[in-house]
């Protein structure tokens, strides 16, 4: 006789979301087991029985904001026709996914993440990992424009790329703090002006 297992009571994709839209708006310390499960939809034994400890669950909402909300913004930096392009793809992109837009909170949870808080285990060096990623993605699209001679050779790549990083991450904390699209659309622009080999 086969034995039907006893289906899961819930939505293990649904949950998750919700799980990572709460870590996103309050943080890993100011989240409690009692927020994450009200958010999710179940109780604390079904929560630790399919995702372990709240540790784990940060980690695997952290794999699926990655997954899911990071090649929104940063999609259009390798698609651009060009390396001036993508980065203002991206940039845009970050204009209207930055501001908090109903249930979706304000800025990047990457960004935000870890910032003045004592994560345990490994969550630090997971979110550093994030941040790092981003960097590195950036200085390959600008290397690129430097070997096709989009930019100058003397460009500096390093400074560059950090440069844009930062304006990325200034945004998001503005937009956490209320900045609107209108607001980051401004910066956007600006950091544009500032493009490397136009002789300013």
């Amino acid at each position: 006789m086969t034995t039907i297992g006893r289906p899961r009571e819930f939505d293990r994709d649904a949950a998750l979301k919700a799980a990572m839209l709460v870590f996103w708006r309050k943080g890993f310390l100011a989240t409690s087991m009692n927020d994450l499960c009200d958010a999710m939809g179940i109780r604390s034994p079904s929560l630790y029985a399919a995702f372990g400890s709240k540790e784990d669950l940060y980690r695997a909402a952290m794999e699926n904001y990655v997954e899911t909300i990071v090649p929104l913004v940063w999609g259009p930096l390798a698609d651009g026709p060009t390396a001036r392009a993508g980065v203002e793809g991206f940039l845009l992109a970050a204009v209207k996914l930055l501001p908090e837009c109903g249930a979706v909170p304000g800025g990047c949870m990457a960004t935000l993440a870890a910032l003045g808080e004592d994560m345990p285990g490994t969550i630090p060096d997971i979110v550093r990992s994030g941040r790092v990623q981003c960097l590195e993605m950036l200085r390959t699209r600008l290397n690129g424009a430097v070997a096709t001679g989009e930019l100058p050779a003397s460009t500096g790549v390093e400074r560059w790329s950090r440069f844009y990083l930062g304006v990325y991450q200034g945004m998001a904390v503005q937009a956490r703090d209320g900045a609107t699209s209108a607001d980051l659309k401004g910066i956007a622009e600006t950091a544009m002006d500032a493009w490397p080999g136009q002789g300013r």
